[in-house]
């Protein structure tokens, strides 16, 4: 008898016959029936929920069963619900997932308890089996995630500090379905011009924005939350506070969003940028905000390119001249003054530190940092991504030049190198080549005060208890927060 069994194995049986002598007989076919791949993974219907409202969650799974644990995730991991078995069904994955969503029916709906914190919540889906019919019979799982964001339940009662994360950009990324907002990881090398939010998602949270909630949670500095989204679609729960944070790659903005927030500084609202690269790339919201359109490099295929007489909503730069709103209009600080530290092949020896150049000024209060003393450099607080804008050098000081936007009483306090790839900024019809940029770190005011620190890794300084980096977000946190 053979030993070898491959997935559909020939197996000679024999027989004793009357004179005793093995006798073959006819030749049968055992199907050994391997399992079906075991996967799970989801979404929810919305990015962003209020206490009260309706949760549903959407999987498609190969088992017949799966479990859900819903954890809010700062300071520490708090699970507030979960469930054993929720039925389960495999559902085909539309050709337009990537820009139009799954369309899965829900597998589960929750009201969400009024006492949830606000907060990011992760959501854990796992399955189990037990393996194949005949053979292969192990036990086997799979887990698969999804997040939503909960805003608070009374805007403004706990804190007035509001820390808007950023989920356009978790969502420019995500290439679920095989296109994203990039090529690198697109289907065949492509990239996407529309991405929908109604498909399993990934998140950058804990590459920036998860570091600064530890450190303010462990310091008992209590913020509500409220996806980038909530800034177009929810602009009344500005009103509840006095500063407005951004943390981390804060990359894709909508005209209302950016119209709502410049209304609230102008109000008297302040804001602080704890991020770079931020409000780099203007989107159209699509959908009643479950989708995101960029047409970036490729801005003259945009319909609105050609048609219109106003580009104002094209979506390319933002500091694009055709659309003529430098993001430095808003942060004080723009990514086509800024580029890359420690990144994408540029300037990779450099120091991931910011040089002083204003010690004096109150944002720098308790460090006893002196002129051109360097920090941060121990956690790279200056890298990937980085927004300056345009500096004159008088007496080894730099002010802004006024010619890209940036707001006329706008101080620099802090400076790095940065610089573009050539790769990224050939195609951009007014790039000058060899120009060198900065990671600028500054303040401006224009009825509400404007902090921008003009890197994403700010927060890896907080990871790294820094003191002078501690104490500078302290700083900021406390004037401009209360």
């Amino acid at each position: 008898m053979s030993s070898h069994l491959s997935r559909r194995s020939f197996v000679r049986v024999t027989s004793i016959c009357a004179a005793g002598a093995l006798s073959p007989i006819p030749t049968t076919v055992l199907a050994i029936e391997e399992p079906r791949p075991l996967f799970v993974e989801g979404y929810t219907q919305q990015v962003s929920y209020a206490p009260g409202e309706e949760l549903a969650l959407h999987v498609s799974t190969s088992a017949p069963s799966f479990s859900v644990e819903i954890t809010r995730v700062g300071g520490k991991r708090e699970t507030v619900w979960s469930s054993k078995t929720v039925a389960g069904r495999e559902h085909p994955v539309p050709e337009d997932a990537s820009s139009h969503g799954c369309r899965w029916p829900a597998a589960m709906t929750l009201k969400i308890p009024k006492d949830w914190r606000s907060g990011y919540y992760h959501v854990s889906l796992r399955a189990q089996d037990g393996g194949g019919k005949f053979a292969q019979r192990n036990s086997r799982s799979a887990e698969g995630s999804c997040f939503f964001v909960l805003r608070p339940s009374e805007p403004g009662n706990a804190t007035r500090i509001l820390l808007q994360l950023a989920t356009h950009t978790y969502n420019a990324y995500n290439n679920w379905g095989g296109f994203s907002l990039y090529a690198y990881n697109g289907r065949g090398g492509n990239q996407g011009r529309r991405v929908s939010c109604e498909r399993p998602p990934s998140s950058l949270f804990h590459l920036w924005e998860q570091p600064f909630i530890k450190w303010a949670e462990r310091h008992g500095i209590v913020l509500d939350y409220a996806a980038n989204s909530d800034l177009e679609f929810h602009p009344e729960l500005l009103k509840s506070y006095r500063l407005v944070l951004s943390v981390g790659h804060d990359e894709y903005w909508s005209a209302p969003m950016r119209d709502h927030l410049e209304k609230f500084i102008g109000d008297g609202g302040n804001v602080a940028f704890f991020s770079g690269n931020t409000c780099c790339w203007q989107v159209r919201s699509e959908d009643g905000g479950q989708a995101l359109t960029c047409w970036k490099q490729s801005y003259h295929w945009d319909p609105v390119y050609g048609t219109h007489s106003s580009y104002a909503t094209l979506s390319t730069l933002w500091s694009h001249h055709l659309v003529k709103r430098p993001e430095n209009q808003l942060t004080g600080v723009g990514f086509l003054w800024g580029g890359y530290h420690k990144s994408h092949g540029q300037l990779m020896d450099a120091s991931g530190a910011f040089t002083v150049h204003r010690p004096d000024h109150w944002l720098f209060a308790g460090t006893d940092l002196k002129r051109d003393a360097a920090f941060g450099g121990k956690d790279t607080i200056v890298g990937y991504e980085c927004d300056g804008c345009e500096l004159e050098w008088k007496d080894g000081l730099p002010t802004p030049a006024h010619r890209d936007g940036t707001p006329a009483n706008f101080e620099v306090l802090a400076t790095a190198p940065a610089q573009w790839h050539p790769d990224d900024c050939q195609w951009y019809d007014q790039w000058e080549n060899g120009r060198k940029g900065n990671a600028v770190l500054g303040v401006y005011t224009r009825g509400g005060t404007v902090f921008t620190c003009g890197s994403t890794d700010w927060s890896h300084g907080l990871a790294g208890a820094d003191p002078v980096v501690e104490r500078i977000t302290r700083n900021i946190l406390e004037r401009l927060g209360k």
